[in-house]
């Protein structure tokens, strides 16, 4: 494999701002056994014919033992810095300048806390590119692990034709932040201009499989024959083209955005006596207050009936409010977590993926790499084979939800054909799909303020019977909003059949009921 990245370290160096030092030994120093920059780029040029060089490498980075450069910066505002980096490039086109071409000579000098004092790193070769003063960025390579939290790892520029991400910046343009995969890997990323796609290739090659995913806009690179806790170990990289407006407007982060939403004080949360015909109330949003109404009571049952199929209710999906309708309440964020077991709880710590809604309504996402804000809608792969999707709610549902979390593995529950039942948070029925009932509300100072189907469930939701055509469904609340969306969780419409009277649900479609979307199947 070809060495992409010509990386050596000059020991012994007196004074690591003297550039002819570096540069070369002086005199005829023939017995002096120590590398310097000149003989470094005259062994390994960029191009050759048989034995004789016909391009030499131009672009060089120096690393300095951070101390040096901290004193120049303190010192002399960083003008050794510069001395060397324009001394140097003055020597490198002296020496070099027929086998330059049309190359601009261009050094950078960083420090490093690693390096001991009189120890200077070099960097040139193929991967190492120092833009022109100017030169905006191509697009960004970020990577990430479960789809859900994405590190920047760099830039590529128009005229930068090779980066190389690696493990080490010893041995590549760029160091990947948790890399999965044994040193020796490299991940190419090429580029034949702005007209041109990116390519991104991996070396070597029979260690690798790497593929685009169109759907997630990234690339999957898995490492064979490897694997991490049961999985091959793999890699998602995501080249992200740089965006029209101004560089210092599109690195501007919402303001919502890790800002801890303000304190208030709890209104609905406090104890109070409970009476006997409601002993917990239905957090209501304040400027959609409706007239409680009398719930209509059942009509009775005179016939007798056998059940005739057994059906099942799945909680396909999760929707979750808008937080700033619910102010007044205290509640300052909802949290959830997917076990790995594709189970769905609060968040935890070996989770496979978690979420959080916070005061704002902007949805976050949650791993052991940290938690970022994710547009809506998106598509996450946390690990290979699980899907998880989070959609945009419709526009009739968009002013009380904010995003619609489909579930990798709908859990669901058995319930007999011809017989009555009814969902609601004060109702046994149907309540291991309540997943959200527990430890996953946060009020505005991070106390854990127990269940969140207080906010848009009321204790008698709704009324539901299996039949063969569908469920039959009745709205047992005057407050409660429910809504019918079809297989594919497209809004149908709002469910508010007449009083008496049923709303038919066909079998494959769901019903939205406070945080809960459930799927009715046969």
């Amino acid at each position: 494999m070809p060495v992409y990245v010509q990386h050596e370290t000059l020991n012994r160096v007196s004074d690591v701002f003297n550039a002819e030092a570096l540069w070369q030994a002086p005199g005829l120093a023939l017995l002096n056994r120590r590398p310097f920059l000149r003989d470094l780029l005259e062994r390994a040029p960029r191009e050759q014919r048989g034995r004789a060089a016909t391009r030499c490498f131009s672009h060089v980075t120096l690393v300095l033992p951070q101390d040096e450069v901290d004193d120049d910066r303190h010192l002399t505002r960083g003008a050794r810095v510069r001395d060397l980096a324009q001394t140097l490039q003055a020597l490198h086109q002296k020496d070099f300048g027929d086998l330059l071409g049309q190359d601009e000579v261009r050094y950078h000098v960083l420090g490093s806390d690693d390096l001991e004092p009189g120890q200077v790193e070099v960097k040139f070769g193929h991967a190492v590119y120092l833009p022109a003063p100017g030169e905006e960025v191509l697009y960004t390579a970020s990577v990430s692990r479960d789809s859900a939290i994405w590190q920047p790892v760099c830039p590529v520029y128009p005229n930068q034709r090779l980066t190389v991400l690696g493990a080490d910046s010893a041995r590549a343009t760029h160091a990947v932040p948790g890399w999965p995969f044994a040193a020796d890997g490299n991940i190419l990323l090429i580029n034949d201009g702005p007209d041109a796609p990116p390519e991104v290739q991996v070396r070597p090659k029979e260690a690798f499989d790497c593929a685009f995913d169109a759907a997630g806009g990234y690339y999957t690179i898995r490492a064979r024959g490897t694997e991490t806790a049961g999985a091959p170990a793999r890699l998602l990289l995501k080249l992200t083209p740089a965006r029209p407006v101004p560089l210092a407007v599109s690195l501007q982060p919402s303001p919502s955005v890790g800002a801890p939403p303000a304190p208030r004080t709890p209104a609905v949360w406090k104890t109070r006596a409970p009476t006997l015909d409601d002993a917990e109330l239905t957090a209501v949003p304040v400027l959609h207050r409706a007239a409680a109404a009398a719930a209509p009571v059942p009509v009775g049952q005179d016939a007798t009936y056998a059940p005739v199929m057994r059906q099942r209710v799945s909680l396909a999906a999760l929707a979750l409010p808008r937080l700033s309708r619910y102010r007044d309440t205290g509640a300052a964020a909802i949290e959830f977590g997917i076990t790995r077991d594709l189970a769905v709880g609060p968040v935890a710590a070996d989770g496979l993926l978690g979420f959080a809604l916070d005061a704002s309504d902007a949805v976050h996402a949650i791993t052991a790499d940290g938690r970022q804000r994710i547009p809506v809608p998106s598509r996450f792969a946390p690990v290979d084979g699980v899907d998880v999707r989070v959609l945009a709610p419709g526009p009739q549902m968009a002013e009380r939800y904010s995003a619609i979390v489909c579930l990798p593995q709908a859990p669901g529950l058995p319930v007999l054909g011809g017989t009555r039942h009814v969902f609601g948070r004060a109702v046994p029925m149907l309540a291991g799909l309540r997943v959200l009932d527990a430890g996953c509300l946060r009020s505005a100072d991070g106390v854990d303020a127990g269940g969140a189907d207080r906010l848009g469930l009321s204790r008698n939701a709704f009324g539901f019977e299996a039949s063969p055509e569908g469920y039959r469904v009745t709205r047992e609340s005057a407050t409660q909003a429910l809504y019918h969306l079809d297989e594919r969780f497209g809004f149908v419409a709002t469910i508010e059949p007449a009083p008496g009277e049923a709303y038919v649900l066909p079998l494959g479609h769901h019903i939205v009921a406070g945080h809960y979307v459930l799927r009715v199947e046969a």
